[in-house]
């Protein structure tokens, strides 16, 4: 049994390092754990634009939604290690699974980063909800004093959640949450007047913004988006650094996958993060180029982890469900 199963692997392990070498010969997906049409998706097709001619493979994307993007990355971390199902995805990866206090996939050591993609700060914006006169965040904390507020998040426990929670404490305002399983469905309520306001990336409203359908009132981070020069940060209207937190876009797979892979995918990550036409366009929605090869990726990761658990347990911020 013994000599069996010996020649066994050593039959096998020629058929895995062909497979390995001849990798990838057939269609590669991205799993994104977000609905169609918001920043995570648009990021994931700009991703997939730049690697398909390196790799000479199409690359599919596929949505799948759900509590706050952890059905997406559960299964992707469940998928083959074999590079042909991935995960594209933003800093909800480590956010969901601490404020709902469930870890159904190891943030960290569950997947090997293949890159960063680029960075975005979020805007506080309000829609046909409120006055068509308010204009600034002076006339909207102004209107808003005793008001009951509804205010939307992208995801439960997500930075847009927390800032709207940070939002209203240090404003004084109060606020109902209104969690969403996307920027898409967030925003449509958003148009409709279904809710107030929240915190929405360049990348989903961005034209929205422009067109006047949404009114962007303050921003995030450390410096102000090109396209609203004139919007100001929130730390420049007074509010505190906690609002100067930031996350990551990028490119995951499942641990294991075979380094000759990875090294494949990291090469045409790298190549595609450098183009021009990448560039230009993660430019076009505001969005900072900002490549990280996988070992400082990691580190992000991780940092991100252990900042985001100290912010939760700081603001009490849970989600059931």
């Amino acid at each position: 049994m013994l000599r069996r199963s010996l020649l066994l692997a050593g039959l096998a392990a020629p058929a895995i390092a062909r497979a390995q070498s001849s990798y990838p010969d057939r269609p590669i997906r991205f799993i994104v754990p977000f609905p169609p049409g918001g920043g995570t998706d648009t990021w994931a097709r700009i991703a997939a634009d730049g690697m398909s001619p390196e790799l000479g493979q199409p690359i599919v994307i596929e949505n799948r939604g759900g509590a706050g993007g952890m059905v997406g990355t559960e299964a992707a971390a469940k998928a083959a290690p074999d590079g042909y199902t991935l995960l594209f995805t933003i800093t909800t990866h480590i956010q969901s699974p601490v404020v709902m206090r469930r870890f159904p996939y190891d943030p960290v050591n569950d997947f090997a980063p293949i890159g960063r993609l680029g960075t975005t700060s979020i805007t506080f914006v309000i829609g046909p909800k409120v006055p068509a006169e308010i204009r600034s965040w002076q006339d909207f904390a102004a209107w808003a004093k005793g008001r009951d507020l509804s205010l939307g998040s992208y995801a439960p426990g997500s930075t847009g959640h927390a800032f709207a929670l940070l939002l209203a404490e240090e404003a004084g305002l109060k606020m109902e949450h209104v969690a969403y399983r996307g920027e898409t469905p967030m925003l449509q309520d958003m148009l409709s007047g279904a809710i107030h306001g929240g915190f929405h990336s360049m990348a989903a409203a961005g034209e929205m913004m422009k067109a006047g359908r949404l009114r962007p009132l303050a921003t995030a981070g450390d410096r102000r988006i090109p396209a609203l020069g004139e919007v100001p940060l929130l730390k420049e209207l007074g509010f505190s650094g906690r609002f100067s937190f930031s996350g990551f876009s990028g490119l995951l797979a499942p641990a294991r996958t075979p380094q000759p892979v990875l090294d494949r995918l990291v090469e045409a990550f790298r190549i595609c993060a450098a183009k021009p036409e990448t560039h230009r366009r993660l430019l076009a929605v505001d969005t900072v180029p900002s490549y990280q090869d996988p070992p400082t990726f990691k580190a992000q990761i991780a940092r991100n982890l252990r900042e985001w658990t100290e912010i939760a347990q700081r603001l009490n911020l849970t989600v059931d469900g």
